[in-house]
């Protein structure tokens, strides 16, 4: 039972604390500031009566006042009415994009000081924490949608600097499907569920988003995105974050850097294939969020790295494509992406709706020493983000709820509204000479610490709808990622393409979309045409350029772009499944554990059924999970030890289980006999198969063999199967 706390203006409040203690490596249960200030807002557990939200002590919960035993219920009963109403309003509505999301409390420390670069208070000073919310989301499908489908994913970060609140809203892509905000609505209407029968659900496989994109060739690059393996995450700590926008960072006394804001992860990146995930869709819709949880419950903190590429503005116009074009990334090989600090997530939420679900995120929340440029889908979201949490959440009052207030104090002249939490006196307008409750601007001359300041940009030009000739190449940095990727990483996107246009019911749709794709390359049109049933498309005319260097770069490659060169070091939290069965060699089983746990790696053991299984040694081996519980999908390698043929290889859960594994590309160790389940599950030479790992001809591991399966691990899969 929990009481309400009410207004924290009427308790005592803890003090406040601008920066937490740095004792060093994270560790559970460690308290900063935001936590701190969280403290006024949580209800503590209680043993008294319950009540009404006015205090009334109840007599009984549990049957509602009637006109007798069996008589009608009476409309006097306030405790019905007020218990149903508030169940009846318990959920606001969700998010029209990013509703079906996840996300945890940490902390920011940088590296070194960005002086240099900007006044933001909380890039001043190496090793200071700075306490953050990061919220990971989905776009495309409600709240009750599955994680592991293909879409882009959202990566949104609140610092609690001491300056206010700092918001990076952005994707684990770098860049977008248009490059002006006034086709945000067609586009979401697009990708939606379609109107007559709200089909598909979190999926973009169908002709309105197709139509869309054949119709907008600005969308292309984010298409080819979209359709490799980065739109299908292993997991949220194992994915990229970028600010997709450039930024400017603003020094205190007015100079400028134009900024693109990057996030790498310590575990490096990781992504699922196709058919793992439709099936991890069915095993456990909840796959990334549980992950998430888990791995902080466990202290196992997901990191990143914070990446800044800095551009003088002197070298606004450097590049063969324009900096304001949210359809363009800047390739690392023309501006290096430096390190300048990391993010630790180290906390889970205690309550999903009061901190999940009510955080509100905004382009605009930002602090002095960053500022925006005239990116014209970055200007659309500065008014749109706050519009939209309006009627999300109810009102203007929304920055008070506990998840979304500053660790500084809040003084303005805005009152009243829906859900105001704070009592007021004193005057509410400026200028005033009769008393209390205005406070003064600090403006005029040189800005005091943490007074922000618009960036005195030059601004001179008539009204128009027009585009920038600068932004008209749509498929010079399509062509570039797809070049980067390695072969199989092609392969995969030919097959997205295909079968997302093979969805699409509108045959000019289809052939739309096909042309399109020639002037990305010639290839790949041509491959997903035959697949889809097609006609081969003509050739290409020469690719318009959007300004005088744009297509310089030729044949020009960015290793940056592909998932081989992205892979992290070690194994830490990847999960491996044991398979086992009556008569399994337990030492081995044993061996692989404390191998396999000694590197960070979760090894769980499967069987048939629960319970426990004796092993040829007469040592019992206990059973974490029966097979029929779980999949091959939920793990990252798989361990056959000796002594399991006659059981596992007549199981078919254990046939498919390993099946799946070696389908998906994932290192699988076989034992001695365990190499039998190995190839009944359809891999006769499984000794000529890469990252197939079998045991010596005495059925026993040699002394390298799990320092040798942990490199295979490492490698996360083996997609030239």
């Amino acid at each position: 039972m929990t009481i309400n706390p009410g207004p924290p203006e009427g308790r005592p409040q803890a003090p406040l604390v601008t920066e937490a203690p740095d004792p060093g490596p994270p560790s559970r249960g460690e308290r900063d500031a935001k936590d701190i200030t969280l403290d006024a807002f949580r209800a503590p557990e209680s043993d008294g009566a319950l009540t009404t939200d006015q205090g009334v002590r109840v007599d009984d919960t549990d049957n509602s006042l009637t006109v007798g035993e069996r008589g009608p219920t009476l409309l006097e009963d306030f405790h019905l009415r007020e218990k149903l109403t508030r169940f009846d309003h318990e959920r606001i509505p969700e998010r029209v994009v990013h509703a079906r999301g996840a996300g945890a409390y940490g902390f920011f420390e940088p590296y070194e000081s960005l002086a240099e670069f900007t006044c933001a208070d909380f890039l001043q000073e190496a090793g200071r924490r700075t306490p953050v919310f990061v919220r990971f989301s989905t776009v495309q499908g409600p709240r009750g949608s599955a994680d592991t489908v293909r879409d882009v994913r959202g990566f949104a970060t609140k610092f609690y600097t001491r300056h206010g609140n700092y918001d990076l809203v952005g994707n684990n892509m770098p860049v977008f499907f248009i490059q002006d905000a006034i086709k945000f609505p067609d586009f979401v209407h697009a990708v939606k569920m379609e109107p007559p029968n709200e089909i598909p659900t979190g999926a973009s496989a169908h002709d309105t988003f197709w139509d869309f994109c054949s119709l907008q060739p600005e969308s292309t690059h984010m298409l080819m995105w979209v359709m490799s393996d980065r739109a299908i995450p292993r997991s949220f700590r194992m994915m990229q974050g970028f600010g997709v926008h450039t930024f400017r960072l603003v020094t205190a006394d007015g100079r400028a850097t134009f900024v693109k804001f990057h996030w790498r992860p310590r575990l490096g990146v990781a992504c699922q294939v196709w058919d793992e995930a439709q099936i991890t869709a069915g095993r456990d819709p909840d796959f990334h969020r549980r992950d998430l949880w888990e791995a902080i419950e466990a202290g196992e903190f997901p990191e990143w790295e914070l990446g800044v590429q800095l551009i003088p503005e002197k070298d606004e116009f450097s590049f063969p494509f324009d900096l304001l074009d949210p359809t363009k990334l800047v390739p690392e090989e023309l501006v290096p992406v430096r390190p300048v600090g990391r993010m630790v997530l180290n906390r889970n939420p205690e309550n999903f709706f009061a901190e999940t679900e009510q955080v509100a995120f905004h382009t605009a929340n930002i602090v002095p020493g960053i500022d925006f440029t005239n990116d014209p889908l970055l200007q659309g979201r500065n008014f749109s983000y706050l519009d939209t949490q309006l009627i999300r959440l109810g009102g203007p009052n929304f920055s008070q709820l506990p998840v979304n207030r500053p660790l500084t104090e809040v003084r303005t002249n805005q009152r009243d509204g829906y859900g105001q939490q704070v009592i007021h006196s004193g005057t509410s307008y400026a200028p005033n000479s009769v008393g209390g409750g205005c406070p003064a601007t600090l403006g005029g001359g040189r800005l005091a610490e943490g007074v922000f300041e618009h960036y005195q940009e030059r601004v001179d030009g008539q009204a128009i709808r027009r585009r920038s000739p600068s932004f008209a190449d749509h498929y010079g940095q399509a062509a570039l990622f797809w070049r980067s990727l390695a072969a199989w990483e092609q392969e995969h996107i030919v097959a997205a393409f295909s079968f997302e246009l093979g969805k699409v019911g509108d045959q000019a749709v289809r052939r739309r979309m096909v042309a399109n794709l020639t002037r990305v390359d010639r290839e790949l049109a041509v491959e997903v045409a035959r697949r889809i049933g097609e006609p081969e498309p003509e050739p290409a005319p020469d690719r318009p350029t959007g300004n005088r260097e744009a297509g310089a770069a030729g044949e020009r490659v960015s290793p940056a772009l592909s998932l081989e060169n992205l892979r992290g070091h070690g194994i830490r939290t990847r999960k491996v499944a044991v398979l086992v069965a009556q008569g399994v060699d337990a030492a081995q089983v044993r061996a692989a554990r404390t191998a396999l746990q000694a590197e960070g790696a979760t090894v769980e053991t499967l069987a048939r059924y629960g319970g426990s299984v004796g092993g040829g040694d007469g040592q019992d081996v206990e059973v974490d999970r029966a097979l029929v519980t779980t999949a091959s999908v939920l793990y990252d390698a798989v361990v056959v030890p000796d002594g399991t043929e006659d059981a596992l290889v007549v199981d078919p859960d254990a046939v498919r289980f390993v099946n799946e594994a070696l389908r998906h590309g994932k290192p699988v160790a076989a034992l001695g006999t365990g190499a039998a389940l190995v190839r009944a599950a359809g891999a006769p030479g499984a000794e000529h198969i890469a990252g197939v790992a079998l045991g010596g001809p005495d059925r026993q591991p040699g002394p390298s063999y799990w320092v040798d399966f942990v490199r295979l691990i490492e490698q996360h899969r083996f997609p030239q199967r």
